[in-house]
């Protein structure tokens, strides 16, 4: 096996312990959720995310309860919602999705959004407590900017283990990255491949065709050799295979400029049109 050659990082929750291929699970529910989850397991995933907002929480406990998977091997990531950003609401609704997910705690867990128009002092301190409490053994944000990184790492005492944000080669993070460097805050990412939408630049297929791997397996690469972990979802199982063999090959420095070149694309799939929770970007 290749090792994995990354740029300059921080310390990373999911890098350092294994477990920088995460199997994402939004939208999946049901039984299309159990088949693909088994899938993962059975390809050699052992990290896998969810959040209230998925609404699947309960489906990824009855999936996991029935694989012979232990839970020390096991490294789960949960969001919580925004609207259960309040005193009344947060603990209560952790303690729901550590049932749902028939665990005693998670890996780690993530504020899901900012809130809208209010303060983000409240949610992060309910966030600490929840790390106090045991609930959760990392706690970390999603979605927020580089100034909302800063003021939460000053915030708190506890340390916040990533920012999951989405990272792309098609959109420019540097602002982000340089900051999470700085403040030793990892990122993760979602929509790791662009929804597909890194398949339609014929360079990520010229380079993997050098290398053996598909156009998805180098954008995949390229995130991870900037120190940013993945997290990918299929239902079919040569994705989710595809998705996951991506450390046995490393990306040149010219090749990692050349993917790098299609930042300043730009293309950000999550925005206020599609979540009303997402910030003003830097």
């Amino acid at each position: 096996m290749i090792l994995l050659h990354l740029e300059d990082r921080p310390v990373n929750i999911y890098f350092d312990q294994g477990y920088e291929r995460s199997f994402g699970t939004f939208p999946l529910k049901g039984e299309q959720l159990a088949a693909a989850l088994n899938i993962a397991i059975e390809v050699g995933y052992r990290s896998i995310d969810t959040a209230q907002m998925y609404g699947n929480e309960r489906d990824i406990g009855q999936s996991l309860s029935s694989l012979d998977v232990p839970r020390n091997k096991l490294c789960i990531t949960t969001k919580v919602h925004p609207d259960n950003y309040s005193e009344k609401l947060f603990i209560p609704s952790i303690e729901k999705s550590l049932t749902d997910l028939r665990v005693d705690y998670v890996d780690v867990l993530l504020l899901h959004w900012p809130p809208v128009g209010e303060q983000i002092e409240t949610s992060l301190k309910l966030l600490e407590q929840a790390y106090e409490k045991k609930l959760a053994l990392n706690i970390g944000v999603s979605n927020y900017t580089a100034k909302m990184m800063i003021f939460a790492t000053q915030l708190l005492d506890a340390p916040l283990s990533t920012n999951q944000v989405e990272f792309h080669p098609l959109l420019n993070q540097d602002t982000l990255l340089a900051t999470s460097k700085k403040l030793e805050v990892p990122l993760s990412s979602y929509c790791s491949v662009a929804r597909g939408e890194i398949t339609k630049y014929p360079l990520f297929d010229k380079i993997g065709k050098r290398y053996g791997k598909s156009a998805s397996q180098v954008g995949l690469r390229w995130s991870l050799q900037k120190g940013v972990s993945i997290n990918t979802m299929s239902t079919k199982m040569e994705n989710i295979k595809s998705n996951f063999d991506v450390i046995d090959f490393t990306l040149s420095s010219n090749d990692m400029e050349r993917v790098g070149s299609l930042t300043t694309i730009n293309r950000r799939l999550v925005n206020k049109d599609l979540v009303p929770w997402a910030p003003k970007w830097d």
